[in-house]
C-alpha cells in the first residue's frame, strides 16, 4: 500500500509474498480456485487457495486478497480427490482440510493459532461500487511531462481529466489539481486492494467543475526514471514538474495539489515553495518522521491487544533505533545491538519484537532514513496559500491525534483554510470500525462521499 509503513510491528495476518511453488506429479479433482473467510477475534480475512494442474503437475498457491497478496507458494503434504494439506513456509502457516458436501472444511494454523477455515469453489471478486465505468461524461487526455532536475530526464505519464462541459466554461476559470500519491510505487489511480482512490476523486471532481491530473509514479506504468534510492525529495521534484506542466498549458484558473499520505506531506512542501495556489493534504504527515512511525506501530499493537507496558517499551526501543539510524551510527551486529539497547534502557520485550527492531535498522532504505529525519512543521509554517488538511479518527498509519495538532499549531492563519477530522474513517478515508481500520480490501467503499463533497465544495469556493 503506498502508504506510510508499519515498519516494525505487523499484524498476524500481514504476509510477505514469497513464491515457493512446488510441483507434484499427480492430478486431483480439487483443481481450481477456492475462497473463504478466516476469522480471528472480531476480524475477518478473505483467503483464496489455488490448485492448478499444469502438464501433469499440480501447483498450489495461497492468496490474501484483502491485503493485496497473491500467489504465496504452498508445499503439498497431501493431495487427493477428497483431502488436502499444504504448508506455507513463507508465512509459517499450514492448511489441512477434507472435502465434505462440496466444501473444503478444515483448519488454518499459524504462529501457534488454529483457526477453522471453510473454502468454497470460486474466485474472489471484490465489490467496488464507486469505481467509475466508461464511457465517461467528460473528456480525458493521455499526457506526459518531464522532471529534469536530477541530471537525467524523468518522464511522467498521466491522465488529464477535464470537467463535464469544460468547453462551456470561461477560459482560465476552471480550477485544476495535481494528485500526488503516497509512499511506494503507485500507478496514477493510486490503486490498492482493487480500490482506485485517485480515479474516484478525479471522476467526482470532473462532475463538479474541477479538472485534475494524476500520473504514474516514476518507474511505474508508462512513467520512466529510477526508483532505487529515491526519497520524498525526488517525489517532490516530480510533483513540481507536474505543476509546471499544468501552468504551461494556460488552460486553467487556480492550480493546486491534492496529496495523500506521503503525497500530503509533499503538498505541504509545495505550499512552502509557493508552487501552488491551494493545497489539499489527505492524511499527510505533519509530525516528525520518527513520531509518525512510532505512533503507527503503537496503534497497530493496541489493535492486536498487546499489553500497554510492552507497547511503551517497544516505542522507547524503536525511537532509539531510529535516532541512531538517522545519526548514521555503524551497527555491525544487529542482534547484539538490540540486546544491549534493551538492557541499558531496562526494556522487556519478547524475541519476535527484538527481531522486528533488528530489521528496522536498515528496513525501508534511503526513503525511510530521509523520512525519519524530516520535520514537516518547518514547511507548514511557511505556507501562505489556502490549505485543506483532513484526517480520520481511525487512521492507524498517520494518526490524526498526532498530526492535526501540529498543523493547527504551525499553519499561518488563513480564513480559507480548513482543518477537519472525520469520525470512523481510516487512512484511505473509508468508513470502518476499529477492527477493520487496516483491512482496506475487505471494505467496499473506496472513499467517503462526505470527504469527496467537502473537497469539491472547498475548491469551488476558493
Amino acid at each position: 500500500m503506498k502508504h506510510f509503513i508499519l515498519s516494525a510491528f505487523f499484524a498476524l495476518s500481514c504476509w510477505n509474498m514469497v513464491l515457493q511453488a512446488q510441483e507434484v506429479n499427480n492430478t486431483t479433482t480439487l483443481a481450481g480456485s477456492w475462497i473463504g473467510k478466516l476469522s480471528f477475534g472480531s476480524r475477518e480475512l478473505n483467503i483464496g487457495l489455488n490448485i492448478e494442474q499444469q502438464d501433469g503437475y499440480v501447483v498450489c498457491t495461497l492468496d490474501s486478497p484483502d491485503q493485496g497478496v497473491k500467489g504465496i507458494g504452498c508445499y503439498k503434504n497431501l493431495l487427493t480427490d477428497e483431502a488436502i494439506k499444504v504448508t506455507v513456509s513463507a508465512i509459517g502457516a499450514s492448511y489441512e482440510a477434507e472435502l465434505i458436501n462440496g466444501e473444503l472444511i478444515g483448519t488454518f494454523s499459524q504462529s501457534g493459532l488454529k483457526l477453522p477455515l471453510t473454502l468454497k469453489r470460486g474466485e474472489y471478486k471484490p465489490l467496488r461500487p464507486q469505481t467509475p465505468i466508461e464511457p465517461f461524461a467528460y473528456t480525458t487526455e493521455e499526457v506526459s511531462f518531464t522532471n529534469e532536475t536530477e541530471g537525467e530526464v524523468v518522464q511522467l505519464s498521466g491522465t488529464l481529466t477535464y470537467p463535464v462541459n469544460y468547453e462551456g466554461y470561461k477560459s482560465g476559470t476552471v480550477p485544476v489539481v495535481l494528485m500526488v500519491s503516497g509512499s511506494g510505487d503507485q500507478n496514477r489511480d493510486e490503486e490498492l486492494f482493487d480500490h482506485k482512490p485517485f480515479l474516484v476523486i478525479a471522476d467526482f471532481l470532473a462532475k463538479n467543475g474541477v479538472a485534475s491530473l494524476r500520473y504514474d509514479d516514476r518507474g511505474v506504468g508508462k512513467s520512466t526514471g529510477p526508483t532505487k534510492n529515491t526519497t520524498t525529495e525526488n517525489n517532490l521534484a516530480d510533483a513540481e514538474a507536474g505543476i509546471a506542466y499544468l501552468r504551461s498549458l494556460k488552460k486553467f484558473g487556480k492550480i493546486g495539489v491534492l496529496g495523500h499520505s506521503e503525497g500530503g506531506t509533499i503538498a505541504f512542501m509545495m505550499g512552502a515553495n509557493k508552487s501552488v495556489d491551494f493545497l489539499i493534504s489527505l492524511a499527510g504527515a505533519a509530525a516528525t518522521g520518527i513520531d509518525v512511525i512510532v505512533g503507527q506501530n503503537g496503534a497497530g499493537m493496541q489493535l492486536q491487544g498487546v499489553p500497554q507496558k510492552m507497547i511503551d517499551d517497544y516505542a522507547v526501543a524503536l525511537r532509539l533505533v531510529y535516532t541512531d539510524r538517522i545519526s548514521g551510527k555503524e551497527i555491525t551486529d544487529k542482534s547484539e545491538y538490540i540486546e544491549t539497547l534493551c538492557q541499558t534502557n531496562q526494556l522487556t520485550l519478547p524475541d519476535n519484537f527484538k527481531s522486528n527492531l533488528a530489521k528496522c535498522i536498515t528496513f525501508g532504505g534511503n526513503w525511510l532514513t530521509w523520512f525519519l529525519g524530516y520535520d514537516p512543521a518547518e514547511a507548514i509554517r511557511k505556507i501562505k496559500c489556502p490549505v485543506m488538511a483532513l484526517n480520520g479518527t481511525l487512521d492507524l498509519q498517520v494518526l490524526s491525534s498526532d498530526n492535526l495538532p501540529v498543523i493547527k499549531e504551525n499553519l499561518p492563519k488563513n480564513k480559507k483554510s480548513v482543518i477537519k477530522e472525520y469520525d470512523n474513517l481510516n487512512h484511505l478515508f473509508q468508513n470502518c470500525t476499529p477492527t477493520t481500520a487496516l483491512n482496506y480490501g475487505a471494505i467496499e467503499e473506496t472513499i467517503s462521499e462526505e470527504v469527496l463533497n467537502d473537497i469539491a465544495n472547498w475548491i469551488k469556493a476558493l
